[in-house]
């Protein structure tokens, strides 16, 4: 079923900059900090620019212009927005279907739940772990998103009770979860303005749900599980009713039924993305939790079956996931792994250059080089803050526009930029080490030993070829840092 379909969609049309160029003023003002409109036009067309960023387009003269250029570039997949001000989380707003067409927008959200039979001690608790809950990965911290109150008491009481606790407790996002709408109704009477996400309407509930919707200004998901069909008929429903911001949950069937949900899935982003259909051209959402509903054995075979989907569904295609445990060894990888694919893969990981200071270096201390990809950077300075030999350092980090020293070294000898001797120097001159070391000595990585000689002639400094891998930093250092003091430079 599949096969046929993808082989009777045809592929979207992406906007060219010749199209949108068109509908620009091009008077070629450079208001908008781009050469003339073409340009402009080609960083629209590249997500690298909005179309506010042209001040002209913004005035009465140009709203037609306007209107129709948010139409031609607006995203197959709609953003929809959860919860207020800074706290809000934006999910959707996605324009492609694989990563390497463009980029992906919007992080995948993860929204922990809270039953709301809890007692208020084990409530607290939860809610702490995963406000706690944080990783720095590559200079970013990487966190949890939103708190899933689940009623299972069905208790409109104790509902709107626990509710209250939450909301007096953390200023994160909510997911509001029952199939009753009267329950629901007396959750959003404790947070009117705070615009949780519903969860969710069906073919049974959704007159009640749509109500809800528009009365409290709330996103409203569309629950049709295992059938795209009813799905796409009920979100054309809510629309006519007047409920514009959906969110389409396909079903996530844990253990044998994981084939029907990546295909489920699949195909709800392929039909937007590729056909442009409106009716479901909504962010997805998924719910690894249900793992727990059907848990087969041990808590922990039930954590690695969320943690699995969670995986899975990341990847294809959910913009939210609802999920249970809170045990790092099956949240870390999903983070990560959410962190990699959301990450530009037109723009190299860098992080900023300049100096670095490791602990309390003094005169005599190491004075090194790394460039400035994110992974290099990483992983040279961890290995230099865990050993007592190494702690205490001068690090350089050259502009090497987000390549590694292997890729760097190599672009060099092809003479087409990448890492050279007049950059070093340039980042020498420019750190003020030379005002703080009394040496001019210089550790370089191995793989640039070619360097070296040219590196003297325009510094004076001395240099150390160093090793290849910075494991092997603390035992350098051991065993010729001091030594090559005594040598005169």
């Amino acid at each position: 079923m599949l096969n046929n379909e993808i082989k009777r969609i045809g592929k979207r049309k992406t906007p060219s900059p010749v199209d949108v160029y068109k509908l620009l003023p091009r008077t070629i003002c450079q208001k908008c900090g781009q050469r003339n409109c073409l340009a402009f036009a080609a960083k629209l067309v590249n997500k690298e620019v909005s179309l506010e960023d042209c001040p002209l387009l913004l005035e009465k003269e140009y709203e037609e212009a306007y209107k129709k250029l948010w139409k031609l570039l607006r995203p197959p997949v709609k953003e929809v927005t959860i919860g207020t001000d800074k706290n809000a989380v934006k999910i959707g707003g996605e324009f492609v279907m694989y990563r390497h067409e463009l980029a992906y927008i919007n992080p995948t959200a993860i929204a922990i739940d809270a039953a709301d039979e809890l007692p208020y001690d084990e409530l607290l608790k939860r809610i702490k772990e995963i406000e706690d809950f944080s990783y720095t990965y590559l200079g970013q911290e990487l966190k949890l998103n939103l708190i899933a109150i689940r009623s299972t008491s069905n208790d409109p009481t104790k509902f709107a009770s626990t509710v209250k606790k939450v909301v007096e407790n953390t200023n994160l996002p909510l997911v509001l979860c029952s199939f009753n709408p009267s329950l629901l109704a007396a959750g959003l009477k404790i947070i009117p303005e705070r615009r949780p996400l519903l969860y969710a309407a069906t073919k049974g509930n959704w007159v009640g749900m749509a109500q809800l919707a528009l009365t409290y200004k709330c996103p409203l998901t569309v629950f049709a599980p295992n059938d795209l069909k009813l799905l796409k008929s009920m979100t054309k429903t809510l629309m006519k009713y007047g409920v514009e911001e959906l969110v389409l949950d396909p079903g996530t069937f844990p253990y044998e039924g994981v084939q029907d949900t990546v295909k489920n899935f699949n195909m709800t982003r392929w039909i937007s993305c590729r056909e442009g259909d409106d009716l479901l051209g909504f962010p997805l959402i998924g719910t690894p939790i249900s793992a727990w509903a059907e848990q087969e054995g041990t808590p922990e075979a039930a954590m690695w079956c969320e943690a699995s989907i969670a995986s899975l569904l990341i990847t294809q295609y959910a913009n939210l996931l609802i999920m249970h445990t809170l045990d790092g060894w099956a949240l870390l990888p999903i983070v990560i792994l959410r962190h990699n694919l959301y990450s530009d893969p037109r723009k190299p990981a860098a992080v900023e250059p300049g100096l670095r200071i490791f602990g309390e270096p003094n005169e005599n201390s190491p004075v090194m080089f790394t460039t400035n990809f994110s992974l290099t950077y990483f992983a040279v300075s961890g290995d230099i803050e865990f050993s007592p030999i190494t702690n205490k350092c001068y690090l350089l980090v050259i502009d090497s526009e987000g390549l590694g020293v292997r890729s760097a070294a190599a672009r060099s000898s092809a003479r087409k930029g990448g890492l050279t001797a007049d950059m070093v120097a340039k980042a020498i001159k420019e750190s003020g080490i030379e005002q703080k070391v009394k040496h001019r000595t210089l550790i370089i990585p191995g793989l640039v030993a070619n360097l070296s000689d040219d590196i003297t002639k325009l510094t004076g400094w001395k240099v150390l070829v160093g090793p290849s891998n910075s494991s092997e930093l603390p035992k350098f250092l051991q065993e010729n840092w001091y030594k090559s003091l005594k040598t005169p430079n």
